[in-house]
């Protein structure tokens, strides 16, 4: 086995953010030894979100079994989790806000033929479904439970809280329909002058949008998801809990 130096290209805010939440869970159940410290734990952890590193590659790198990665990984994660916001809480929070913008990820995941609710017939592709909120500079605000790739976009409720909160929302063509609170370009390929200028202010506006969403993938691990359908949820959160912490 050959082993070599490598990098995670993060700061030391987001080991000292994460390693304190193992921490904190030990001291509460009173664990008294582990195998690796929790400083540790959160390298590990980051490894895996940040660089997309396989249970079987970090357990040789640490020293420690493939079942011990799971489970430092998945408490971590659980642990993340908890702390994301929820919808409602953004929603009071956004409501100073000029605009959000709403756009809609597909994160690919292993599947078959067979598996149809995760397949998207707009991306032609299995994966699961994510909503995302972010501000008028493109920061993440909120990301949604992650659905099945065949989910439609309108079925999250997120417009109804947009429209409870008297918030404007920018989003793509693929909210058609969504109601007055959702602003979206004109579609057609034989558009007025004004409807092409409309559409061009618009895409300038919902890029910010697509940029935060391109930040999110910077961790690798959503760029090709391999663990279970009912955890993605928590990957998600866990990596917007670390992309806040150090924002």
């Amino acid at each position: 086995m050959l082993v070599y130096p490598s990098a995670i290209d993060l700061s030391s805010d987001h080991l000292r953010h994460l390693a304190g939440r193992p921490a904190a869970h030990r001291r509460e159940l009173g664990t008294r030894w582990r195998r690796i410290t929790p400083g540790r734990q959160a390298l590990l952890v980051l490894a895996h979100l940040r660089c997309g590193d396989t249970y079987a590659h970090l357990a040789v790198g640490f020293g420690i079994g493939i079942a011990t990665v799971y489970r430092y990984v998945r408490e971590a994660m659980e642990l993340l989790a908890a702390l994301a916001p929820s919808l409602a809480q953004v929603m009071r929070t956004a409501s100073r806000l000029a605009f959000v913008i709403l756009d809609g990820a597909l994160l690919p995941i292993d599947r078959i033929a067979a598996d149809t609710p995760y397949y998207s017939g707009k991306r032609k592709r299995h994966g699961m479904n994510v909503q995302v909120l972010t501000d008028p500079f493109g920061r993440v605000l909120w990301a949604s439970p992650a659905l099945p790739g065949s989910t439609h976009d309108l079925t999250y409720g997120i417009v109804d809280a947009v429209a409870a909160a008297g918030l404007k929302c920018w989003a793509d063509k693929a909210y058609q329909g969504a109601g007055r609170p959702v602003r979206v370009p004109f579609r057609g390929r034989r558009l007025k002058r004004w409807q092409s200028r409309h559409n061009s202010s618009h895409a300038k506006i919902r890029c910010l949008g697509e940029q935060a969403m391109a930040t999110l993938k910077g961790w690798r691990l959503l760029r090709k998801l391999r663990c279970g359908t009912n955890r993605i949820t928590d990957v998600v959160k866990a990596v917007l809990v670390l992309h806040h912490a150090t924002a």
